[in-house]
């Protein structure tokens, strides 16, 4: 048969470019259990989550995050999944399309927490903490930022001293998502060797996490403050694979990873909100979908919305290539946020004064991803890294 005479699939608005035909059905599945999930336990709450500025029940929520194998979901063993990272990435979408809290809590359990004690932890850690960490019985938080010290974490001032066998751990760690229901925190501090990674029991004397309020954006969730106070760890608690910067800094591209497939998520949910609202509003006599600005506004968007996704899809493969590189990393993040929000403000645009309203999800994730923005790597950071990359000059001091 020839190909001018083949009978074409129809266009799909929902998957424009057929992205969906380089997914197997194990991804579709798992994208298809996370979805579900969402819809049944997220969506009919999260705008009086969010309007309350509150996420109750997260000790639940993460148990079933456990149950559907989302936490740790690519690390191997463990009671991890052991999911590819494309599989991974479509979680994230699908969570981070119900709302980047919810996103950001299975992004700091399993890709940061789980990922440094999996990736630099004794045996003994693994098998004390990634069980339970995998089923979500016990939360995890990753201590890195500062009160003063964000994009340099050289400059942390948090220190971990020697007295006999044991550790002494005092600092302060800023923006921790997880941290005031967290049972472990991975914490980095100096020592007298390097930047190390500590494993603390959030029971320990010494250690607080109280909750940070007043927020504007990621208010269904938990971020908190880190207060160690001369916490005695034993000689046991420190993660004995890496020292250096290179530890927290690998955890973080890992996380970022999750973040260029999760901010499409949150583009696809204001996206769709947009094209729905476009049919049924009407001005001038007619749907505000069949005006020319509407439609190119609408075309925009899906283009964008729809390179990003290909684009964490590539950078998916990769990574189960074992050929994904920091720099393409933070080439996905820059990106893929960045067009997020602007489909989020173009989308409110289309929806009038509605798009303020929690009725609809378009200004909370707009407002949530303000924060994806300059977390775990600010525009700045990113482009300097892929500056760097180009030039082979490193601006950053």
């Amino acid at each position: 048969m020839s190909a001018s005479s083949r009978t074409l699939p129809p266009f799909d608005p929902t998957d424009p470019l057929g992205i969906d035909d380089l997914l197997d059905p194990e991804d579709l599945a798992i994208r298809e259990t996370v979805r579900t999930w969402a819809a049944d336990r997220v969506l009919p709450h999260i705008a009086e989550w969010y309007e309350k500025g509150e996420l109750p029940g997260i000790r639940d929520l993460a148990r079933e995050l456990g149950s559907i194998g989302a936490l740790g979901m690519s690390l191997q063993g463990y009671g991890c999944a052991g999911a590819s990272a494309v599989q991974y990435g479509l979680a994230c979408l699908e969570l981070e399309a119900a709302d980047s809290g919810i996103r950001s809590l299975v992004s700091v359990q399993g890709s940061l927490a789980m990922y440094a004690i999996h990736r630099f932890g004794s045996e003994e850690q693994k098998q004390c903490w990634l069980p339970g960490m995998a089923a979500g019985e016990i939360i995890g938080c990753f201590g890195l930022t500062e009160p003063d010290h964000g994009s340099d974490p050289a400059s942390m001032r948090t220190f971990a001293k020697k007295d006999g066998t044991d550790w002494v751990l005092t600092g302060r760690k800023m923006w921790i998502t997880n941290g005031s229901v967290a049972g472990v925190a991975v914490v980095w501090a100096h020592t007298d060797d390097g930047i190390r990674g500590f494993v603390v029991p959030t029971d320990a004397p010494g250690f607080s996490a109280p909750e940070i309020k007043h927020k504007w954006s990621l208010r269904a969730s938990v971020t908190s403050e880190l207060v160690m106070d001369e916490v005695r760890l034993p000689a046991d608690a420190v993660l004995p694979e890496v020292t250096g910067l290179k530890g927290p800094l690998s955890c973080l591209s890992h996380a970022r990873y999750g973040i260029v497939w999760g901010a499409m998520g949150a583009a696809r949910s204001s996206f769709e909100a947009a094209v729905a609202y476009s049919k049924t509003r009407e001005q001038f006599g007619r749907p505000i979908g069949g005006f020319q600005l509407t439609q190119a506004k609408l075309a925009d968007m899906a283009v964008e919305l729809h390179k990003g996704i290909l684009l964490a899809h590539h950078l998916g493969r990769r990574m189960d290539a074992g050929r994904l590189r920091p720099e393409q990393v933070s080439f996905g993040k820059l990106n893929n946020v960045r067009e997020a929000i602007e489909i989020c403000r173009t989308s409110r645009t289309i929806l009038g004064a509605n798009g303020i309203s929690l009725e609809y999800p378009v200004m909370r994730h707009a407002t949530n991803l303000e924060s994806v923005l300059t977390y775990e790597g600010t525009v700045e950071m990113h482009q300097l890294v892929l500056g760097k990359a180009l030039t082979g000059i490193d601006a950053f001091r």
